[in-house]
């Protein structure tokens, strides 16, 4: 007999940036009425939150915490403070965080604290540097969860090798695949779209940054725009607030961007349709690795490292900011129709597009043991 379906907004989802609703959008669209979404506001613009919401057809966050900018640290106390008082009032009989964001961490600790089950999506990655601040957020919520989603086999053995038990880990696949297909514009509205941005397919290479390794210091942030800018085909770059933010405050690294096709952060279909017809992408975005993988384009991964090793060697490598940025994408538009060939062929690490299924059977197998 399958597990009950739980009660009416029994299970909070705590999330708060794009990847999390990215990630999240077809758990919560199975669970239906038995969720209750608490978005705690990290991600506080339009064009890197609401818009996902519509992008997946979900009903509008039932909490909204308002955590805004901030600190790591300001943010992680401020949604920690606020989702206790709220699991207090609302008692879930699960939670369900994602990924390695403030936010997830955050629900993490506010569900241990309240002794509310644990659910971990996407658990287990590891890039095994301190430096990063996502690493200690995902650590963290891993050890304190009762439900470990991992994605892949990697990722279950990181979890086996610290000492988690296997008892509490479940190999899902990852959620991406499913959002990245269902998404995924078809061949028409992707020709609408390149004319709009006056673009040929296969033609043009699709860029990301965000993260504060790249983008914090302006010296590796003009290096990195200088690199892109002397590419032999046009770089369009969607501006991440936070890029944006860092460029506005320097003459320099603003004329930089003049010689690259900037636009604005883009819904994630439309982003999906471009870079289904790029040539390459260059990117420090984990999610961007992984959708390069279902979408069968390289991605050129400009960080000092990563936690996805599964795409890398195949769809994607990795390089430090600086010449070699360059060098490997000359070497990949050199012969770029047998690249792409090769890697039609290559199945994506990250599962067959059932994750999300996989990921409400294991909650309801958890509720179902707990008595829910």
């Amino acid at each position: 007999m399958s597990p009950q379906h739980p009660p009416r907004g029994s299970i909070a989802v705590v999330l708060g940036t794009r990847p999390e609703i990215i990630k999240l959008g077809h758990v919560i669209r199975l669970l239906g009425d038995a969720t209750s979404i608490v978005h705690t506001g990290q991600h506080y613009d339009a064009s890197l939150s609401s818009d996902f919401f519509d992008a997946f057809q979900l009903p509008a966050p039932d909490h909204q915490l308002g955590v805004g900018g901030g600190s790591r640290g300001a943010q992680i106390g401020s949604a920690l403070q606020a989702l206790d008082e709220l699991f207090l009032k609302t008692e879930p009989a699960a939670v369900i965080v994602q990924g390695d964001t403030n936010s997830a961490v955050a629900g993490a600790l506010a569900a241990n604290a309240r002794g509310i089950p644990l659910v971990h999506v996407e658990a287990g990655l590891r890039s095994f540097d301190r430096r990063m601040p996502e690493e200690h957020n995902r650590v963290i919520a891993d050890h304190l969860a009762d439900l470990l989603c991992a994605p892949t086999a990697t990722s279950r053995s990181n979890l086996l090798a610290e000492g988690i038990s296997e008892e509490r880990i479940v190999i899902t696949g990852n959620t991406v695949v499913e959002a990245v297909t269902s998404l995924l514009p078809d061949a028409s509205v992707r020709r609408s779209l390149l004319a709009e941005f006056n673009l040929e397919p296969g033609e043009f290479i699709l860029s990301t940054f965000h993260r504060p390794e790249n983008v914090d210091d302006l010296h590796t942030l003009r290096t990195i725009l200088d690199e892109l800018a002397r590419l032999p085909k046009p770089v369009v770059l969607p501006l991440h607030p936070r890029t944006a933010a860092r460029a506005g405050r320097d003459l320099a690294t603003s004329k930089l961007l003049g010689q690259l096709r900037v636009v604005e952060p883009l819904p994630y279909p439309a982003f999906l349709g471009l870079s289904a017809e790029s040539a390459m992408m260059i990117s420090d975005s984990g999610g961007v690795q992984e959708e390069a993988s279902v979408l069968k384009r390289p991605v050129l991964v400009v960080r000092r490292s990563t936690e996805r090793p599964e795409v890398i060697g195949t769809f994607a490598e990795r390089v430090e900011v600086g010449p070699d940025m360059g060098t490997t994408a000359l070497a990949w538009l050199a012969d770029l129709p047998a690249l792409h060939e090769k890697l039609g062929a290559i199945a994506s690490p990250y599962g067959d597009g059932t994750a999300s299924k996989r990921t409400v059977d294991a909650i309801l197998e958890l509720l179902a043991d707990s008595g829910v």
